[in-house]
């Protein structure tokens, strides 16, 4: 006789239970900027890790609701940024799916004690690091591979009227980009100075917070 509609096979086996992956989360000298680490499983397939995870990310202090997701191939000596958004504040939790490309975060929050002051990170695909720029950072990155594909969780949805962008090359930020000859939008070849932003009303939208760190 078959086994009763809606129950399962007495002789089907007992799912296993294993533990979650692990998850690292390291401090940078920015506060609130970090460095998430992720186990990852490898064999002679490949490779396998949980990029999100809602209870890992709460449990380490990691925003544990993300509502988009974006993703950006650019080719080598590309550099895009520095962008942000302050309506509604986006944070943005950035990785390299393939290729190589350096990852910048500056810190743009006035009363900041790192005002201006910048973390950079040369990620490959495959690398089982991300990093967490909480809004009140302005992001970018340079392709030092033949490409690079970028993967962006965001905190907060793209709203065009309340974004802008610094310049990358802003002396007072002073980002040691690792490319000889930038390829850039005309929109991020004309973005404003860390000054410019500084002195704008906008810009008390990423006022520093202790807590933020």
């Amino acid at each position: 006789m078959g086994a009763s509609p809606g129950r399962p096979h007495l002789d089907a086996p007992r799912r296993l239970q294993t533990p979650p992956m692990d998850l690292s989360v390291e401090p940078t000298f920015l506060p609130g900027a970090k460095i998430v680490r992720h186990e990852m499983f490898r064999d002679d397939r490949g490779f396998f890790l949980e990029v999100y995870r809602r209870d890992r990310f709460e449990a380490a202090g990691l925003p544990e609701t993300f509502v988009q997701l974006n993703h950006s191939r650019s080719a080598a000596g590309v550099v895009r940024g520095l962008h942000f958004q302050w309506d509604p504040p986006m944070g943005k939790l950035m990785r390299v799916v393939s290729g190589r490309a350096f990852l910048v975060a500056v810190d743009i929050r006035p009363g900041s004690p790192t005002l201006g002051r910048w973390l950079g990170l040369e990620l490959e695909g495959g690398d089982p690091r991300q990093v967490w720029a909480p809004a009140g950072f302005a992001r970018g990155f340079a392709v030092t591979g033949d490409h690079a594909e970028i993967e962006y969780l965001c905190t907060g949805t793209y709203n065009a009227a309340a974004e802008s962008g610094i310049r990358f090359d802003d002396p007072r930020i002073g980002i040691d980009w690792p490319v000889a000859e930038p390829v850039l939008s005309e929109k991020d070849r004309r973005a404003q100075s860390l000054e410019a932003w500084l002195a704008r009303p906008e810009a008390a939208h990423f006022a520093f917070r202790e807590e933020a760190s």
